[in-house]
């Protein structure tokens, strides 16, 4: 069994590293000098991120027998 508690924990933590990957995305790209290759690999760190807060939101939802 799924413990909902840590798996809200972790969705947390994963969410607030998430803002904050955006967040440092913002910043780098309204910089004069735009590093283009850090932008995209937050960027893909950012994608990763957002597929790991999918697949545990997944898991918190109860399974409905028909």
């Amino acid at each position: 069994m799924v413990d909902e508690d840590a798996l809200r924990d972790q969705l947390e933590d994963l969410a607030r590293q998430h803002k904050s990957l955006d967040e440092q995305i913002n910043q780098l790209s309204g910089a004069q000098s735009v590093d283009f290759l850090t932008i995209a690999k937050l960027k893909k760190e950012k994608l990763r991120l957002k597929d790991m807060i999918s697949r545990i939101e997944s898991m918190l939802i109860p399974d409905i027998l028909a």
